[in-house]
């Protein structure tokens, strides 16, 4: 199971999941085009490898474990598994 980023990040974007990530599963990072144009940033659930790395410096406690994330927020399974399919 990934890691999940949630509703909280959106607007947010503070990147400090980024800079912890060991396997760079997170995107956009703010040096790359899309960051500006996106709402959010997501885990990429191929890559992902549940370290947890990400969730325990979220400033806005968006980050879930799949099968622990709050069920307002399963719609972000998808979402963030989307973004890698462009």
């Amino acid at each position: 199971m990934a890691y999940v980023i949630a509703e909280p990040c959106i607007g947010t974007k503070s990147a400090e999941c980024v800079q912890v990530c060991p396997v760079d599963c997170i995107h956009p990072r703010p040096d790359e085009p899309d960051f500006a144009n996106v709402e959010q940033l997501y885990i990429d659930p191929e890559t992902c490898i549940n370290c947890g790395a990400c969730a325990s410096v979220c400033p806005v406690e968006a980050i879930f474990p799949e099968e622990d994330l709050p069920e307002q927020w399963k719609r972000f399974i998808e979402i963030n598994a989307n973004y890698y399919k462009k």
